[in-house]
């Protein structure tokens, strides 16, 4: 007889229990949160002609990153053309105390944070480590394995609130990175212990070439916070004023003792996955189309148009600027990186333990003897040069001579 087949059994809770959480404020709502279009006036002055400055220099870095690649300069680039909303507006929502978590898309989150753009892009390029000091810029290394920097900011955001520092962490990742285990298991601890970190899902439909209908059968990524005791936001993620204003709000509640927040962002990636994909095996021509009638920049432009705010001067100098910014990474960028194969044994641990430092005296002795072999061979070749020089140089002063006699 099986648990179930019990006559005592009620699969029923008993009749004191009462839910946790009322899961009512905790839904979002059935529809994208939006600003433009709305008739809603910018919080601060200013603002709404920033984000589109920004977003000019996002769509061209994009274009630059992107050409990079076909030139051997970069190995791979994962764009963000088309979510250039998503990625402005998360780094412009922080405050100067608070940490970046990025994926491996959101380079141009972490160069609007204020990191180098050569920097941003040493991960991609194959050099090691991330590129930049991460308690600099208060922005960790580009992630490249799925979701398991999601962990890592509910790690630093609850140490942050035991220490009593009014700092809060933004989480970034992709729909593809909502079906792994670290994504549960970052939301679960968060929401235990209320940890100031908000988790941004930029939603582009798929997941290289999974779509989204084949990772979840929830109304919405959004819907998902419920079932972890934290208010979940649906935000339409190309809207860059709308998704500045829910990301600040979820920051400003996560600072105060709010807990964390969980914020869907609809978005398209309108290039492939990387230069290495092919994006039409698995998506039609019709359905980029459509998304680019909903362009983050053309609808920030529509937008400003409309309100006399953008004006000729703004549009030219905004280009003029991601052109400078353009070439200039583009001249970096071409330059040979200058790399220390000892610098491979740097920021293992804070004391290098025997081991490490056996290998690096092992390393060192290697290079050495290397340069030793080839400051020998350059003399051996001088050398030659100069005994096969002196003959002939020899007879054709003598030659000359006979000739002048």
């Amino acid at each position: 007889m099986t648990v179930l087949e019990h006559t005592g059994y009620r699969p029923a809770p008993p009749p004191g229990w009462q839910p946790r959480t009322d899961p009512a404020p905790l839904l979002p709502d059935p529809e994208p949160f939006r600003v433009l279009g709305t008739g809603a006036e910018p919080g601060t002055p200013g603002l709404w002609t920033e984000f589109y400055r920004r977003l000019v220099h996002g769509r061209r870095y994009n274009q630059q990153a992107t050409a990079l690649t076909k030139q051997g300069r970069l190995a791979v680039y994962p764009s963000s053309t088309g979510q250039e909303a998503c990625e402005i507006a998360a780094a412009l929502a922080l405050r100067p105390e608070d940490w970046l978590f990025p994926s491996y898309r959101d380079t141009l989150a972490v160069v609007a944070r204020g990191v180098d753009p050569v920097q941003a892009l040493s991960l991609l390029r194959g050099d090691r480590h991330s590129g930049w000091d991460p308690r600099r810029h208060r922005v960790a290394p580009l992630c490249t394995p799925l979701a398991t920097q999601l962990p890592h900011a509910v790690g630093l955001a609850h140490a942050a609130r035991l220490r009593g520092d009014e700092v809060a962490a933004l989480a970034m990742v992709g729909d593809g990175g909502t079906s792994e285990g670290d994504f549960h298991e970052a939301l679960n601890f968060a929401a235990v212990w209320q940890a100031p970190v908000v988790f941004l899902v930029q939603n582009n439909g798929f997941a290289i070439s999974v779509p989204l209908a084949k990772q979840t059968a929830a109304p919405s990524i959004a819907h998902k916070a419920v079932g972890y005791g934290m208010p979940g936001r649906l935000v339409d993620g190309n809207d860059a004023p709308a998704v500045h204003q829910v990301l600040t709000e979820a920051l400003d509640r996560a600072r105060t003792g709010g807990g964390p927040t969980l914020v869907e962002a609809l978005t398209y990636r309108l290039d492939a996955h990387t230069n290495a994909d092919d994006a039409t095996r698995y998506r039609s021509e019709e359905e980029v189309a459509a998304w680019r009638g909903h362009d983050p920049l053309h609808l920030l432009e529509q937008e400003l148009r409309e309100r006399g705010e953008l004006t000729e001067e703004l549009i030219a100098d905004a280009r003029s600027e991601a052109e400078t910014f353009a070439a200039d990474l583009r001249e970096r960028m071409h330059a040979d990186p200058e790399l220390d194969p000892a610098s491979l044994f740097g920021h293992v641990y804070a004391s290098p333990t025997p081991q490490l430092r056996g290998q690096h005296e092992q390393l060192r002795a290697e290079l050495d003897a290397e340069a030793e072999a080839e400051a020998d061979a350059e003399a051996g070749t001088r050398a030659g040069a100069a005994t096969e020089a002196g003959p002939g140089t020899g007879g054709g002063t003598h030659g000359q001579g006979r000739a002048a006699a």
